[in-house]
């Protein structure tokens, strides 16, 4: 007879819901999976085996096919272990038809039958949904990723043996509540705060600025101006998550298997801060079955890319497709896989290879050949896509013992989300564009008109420093973002002015 359960198998950072079908031919005592399975799957024939013996059932006593369907998708990981051992058991135990119809499940088979977790459950618990199943069996450990889905009842079970008996209505596993909420509030919170910053005024301006409007940002300064400390408080400068983004967001971290049983949500703007050895895939994502890279783990929070110039320039270059539309797309022989990479890129650079170029008080070892080709490592095109260069001088050993501390993230973030509640209004219905980075030249030149006095100061600035035509576009976007800041509805002049102040790049880098 054919008995049919049902899984799902990860696509990237999605899950496709999966068929199993087994069927008992009799004959010599064997098992085949067949469906495109990985090794990993392959391999569940010896731990469902042990497991469906453990637990007291009998064995199989003939040629066994398990077949995975739609047989053209590539299945992988340890998670068919129990929907194959239900199937091959499902008559035998007498389970009824309809229960396996409404039931999803994943998980798998320790050799005693327990049940351990995989990734990607929230992913899983989706696709159920979406799907039209009732419920989705799932390891107990794991039971709390997957209850932030509304709508499908989450069974945690301990083993082989309790899925049985609940399946046969001889066991009671209550569903795990929809803790969406729950996890949101408790894990709302940071335990680090833009208070901690002292001096540095330019700097924090200029950072919530490019939060403000969505722009990426290059700090530039020697080492031991705080770049790096400056960098890890900007995600609590960000406007809060709401539940959609911190669902698609722990999705991802589910995906790549980095949720464990103390943290199932991720409820704070992620910030990635990968080495400068990362290789292309690392950063990007890949691999034989792709998985999500550093750009997508980042996802609507802030990828940190500390001494910018170090990495290789083959790796930075991958970042130009996810800078300009927000999403990675892989291909592989077996297809191409698609995952968002919405995120804010913040780097940070030493002025010279050796550190002090332009300091007053240190004295710079490097030749002006070597500084140029150290700041040659960045690209033009990945340059263009920075819209704010920032000056990161050093702050003096007494000032800063002197200093109160700075403004809260609290307060800062308060300003911020007024200027977002701004753009939002400003762009809605444009699909795709939600602050003002996101602008395309038509948008631009609707929402950035200048007058004549604001137009003279532009073209003097492009005139007298050289800026490209790139440059003028980056100067009007952050020019709105400022408008937006201090609340006015068209940029003036000191909007226009501080805006050309953020290109120090272009002004005195690469001139």
């Amino acid at each position: 007879m054919i008995a049919r359960t049902y899984s799902a198998t990860l696509v990237g950072v999605d899950a496709q819901e999966v068929e199993i079908e087994s069927y008992d031919g009799g004959g010599t005592p064997k098992m085949f999976i067949v469906g495109l399975p990985d090794t990993s799957v392959k391999e569940s024939r010896e731990r469902v085996t042990a497991a469906i013996s453990a637990c007291g059932f009998a064995k199989n006593e003939g040629t066994i096919t398990v077949n995975l369907a739609p047989a053209d998708l590539r299945k992988e990981g340890p998670g068919f272990d129990l929907p194959i051992a239900i199937s091959l058991i499902a008559h035998r135990v007498k389970i009824p038809i309809p229960a396996l119809a409404e039931t999803a499940m994943i998980g798998e088979l320790a050799l005693n039958g327990e049940l351990r977790p995989v990734r990607g459950l929230l992913a899983v618990a989706l696709e159920a949904r979406r799907k039209g199943r009732r419920r989705l069996i799932v390891p107990k450990r794991a039971a709390a990723e997957a209850s932030v889905v509304s709508g499908i009842e989450i069974i945690g079970a301990q083993s082989l043996r309790e899925v049985v008996d609940y399946l046969k209505g001889e066991l009671e596993l209550p569903p795990e509540p929809c803790r969406a909420a729950e996890f949101f509030a408790a894990a709302d919170s940071y335990e680090i705060d833009f208070a901690d910053v002292k001096g540095q005024t330019d700097a924090r301006r200029a950072i919530e600025v490019a939060v403000a409007g969505g722009h990426n940002l290059l700090m530039v300064g020697p080492p031991g101006t705080g770049k790096s400390m400056i960098a890890k408080r900007i995600p609590t400068i960000m406007p809060k998550m709401n539940e959609a983004e911190a669902i698609e967001t722990t999705k991802i971290h589910s995906a790549s298997g980095l949720l464990n049983e103390a943290r199932a949500f991720v409820a704070t703007r992620p910030f990635r801060s990968p080495h400068h050895t990362i290789s292309d895939a690392g950063l990007l994502g890949g691999g034989t079955n792709p998985g999500p890279g550093e750009v997508s783990l980042a996802h609507h929070g802030v990828l940190f890319l500390d001494e910018l110039p170090e990495f290789r320039r083959s790796t930075l270059e991958v970042m130009r497709q996810p800078l300009e539309d927000g999403k990675v797309t892989i291909s592989r022989a077996a297809g191409s896989m698609t995952f968002p990479a919405q995120f804010m890129l913040v780097a940070a650079m030493n002025p010279c290879q050796c550190g002090f170029y332009g300091d007053s008080r240190r004295a710079c070892r490097c030749s002006q050949v070597m500084v140029q080709k150290y700041r040659q490592r960045i690209s033009g095109p990945l340059l263009d896509r920075i819209d704010l260069h920032v000056d990161v001088p050093l702050v003096d050993h007494q000032a800063l013992i002197r200093a109160a501390p700075g403004e809260g993230s609290a307060t800062i973030r308060a300003r911020v989300e007024r200027a977002r509640a701004v753009q939002a209004a400003r762009f809605e219905g444009t699909p795709g564009v939600h602050t003002n980075s996101a602008m395309t030249p038509r948008l631009i030149k609707k929402h950035c008109a200048l007058d004549a006095e604001c137009a003279g100061l532009l073209e003097h600035a492009m005139a007298q420093m050289g800026f490209s035509a790139r440059a003028h576009d980056r100067i009007l976007k952050v020019a709105r973002t400022l408008a937006d800041l201090n609340g006015l509805e068209q940029i003036n002049a000191d909007c226009v002015a501080e805006a050309v102040q953020y290109r120090t790049l272009d002004r005195n880098l690469w001139q």
